[in-house]
């Protein structure tokens, strides 16, 4: 696993799922004909025969003596009979990326929710004796308010999958769950975002380090070259668009490194303004 060290902060990805692939019209509703036409000259690890690929990869960060865990994937044998991909699965590729680090759930110390769907929360929680518990029995779990007041209010509309009622209830009954506002300190030199449109509270994470962990505010590198595409799992893709826009403008500013959940390998990039949207940086 490729690590990212900046300053005070060193980054590892955690991978559950390498490749999972979407027929890009059905994450990207609003691709045309034009769109299309781009799609011949990206790389085949991106996007191939009309699918777009993606990664599912939780953040490791060690800063200032805390472990750090940034979202929480999919998870082990959560019941997601709507996502075969998902449903009951070992999840051992993910264990075995934490123990690779040296680590143990019980290591963990903090564990950010960029928002709450079922891809970024599977291992908030383990199944014990048929009862779903926290995996990480020492970690305090962040999530933004704004976000857990949206899902609380309307998860039987929203959440399909069942992940709020056994990945993120359990966590607030055992009292671990903190909810935190825009602009909140997780601790020196990182802070909260928010990042609305793809969930309503969707948070950011910025390093003043120089990164910006963005979850799914930019899920693959096909809106870089086209920010206005929103995927379908937007809850308000207008304010997604517009959240993206002046993310990644800023990003190619600053000159910070791009973090997403759902990048392919190594999941990191830095990039700059083009006449069309953005390019990475090499």
């Amino acid at each position: 696993m490729k690590k990212l060290d900046l300053v005070d902060l060193s980054i590892t990805g955690l991978t559950d799922i390498q490749t999972f692939s979407l027929p890009v019209k059905t994450l990207f509703p609003d691709f045309t004909d034009l769109h299309l036409e781009e799609l011949k000259l990206w790389d085949s690890s991106i996007v191939s025969n009309g699918l777009v690929h993606l990664t599912v990869r939780s953040w490791l960060i060690r800063h200032s003596g805390k472990i750090i865990l940034i979202d929480g994937c999919v998870g082990a044998n959560k019941e997601r009979p709507h996502h075969p991909a998902w449903h009951r699965r070992s999840g051992l590729e993910w264990l075995n990326a934490l123990s690779a680090e040296g680590l143990h759930p019980k290591d963990i110390d903090i564990v950010m929710c960029t928002h709450l769907h079922a891809d970024h929360v599977g291992w908030n929680t383990c199944l014990e004796n048929g009862v779903w518990v926290p995996t990480f029995p020492n970690a305090k779990y962040l999530c933004g308010r704004l976000e857990y007041d949206f899902w609380l209010k309307n998860y039987n509309d929203f959440d399909k999958h069942g992940a709020f009622a056994d990945s993120i209830l359990p966590i607030v009954e055992k009292g671990k769950m903190q909810l935190v506002d825009d602009g909140w300190e997780l601790s020196e030199g990182l802070s909260v975002e928010l990042g609305p449109g793809h969930t309503p509270g969707h948070l950011c994470l910025n390093a003043k380090a120089g990164a910006v962990f963005c979850g799914d505010v930019v899920h693959s590198l096909l809106q870089l070259k086209f920010p206005e595409l929103s995927s379908a799992f937007c809850v308000n893709p207008k304010a997604a668009s517009e959240t993206r826009k002046k993310l990644l403008l800023r990003i190619s500013e600053t000159n910070d490194f791009l973090i997403p959940a759902h990048f392919p390998d190594p999941g990191w990039v830095k990039i700059k303004k083009t006449k069309i949207g953005y390019e990475t940086v090499r």
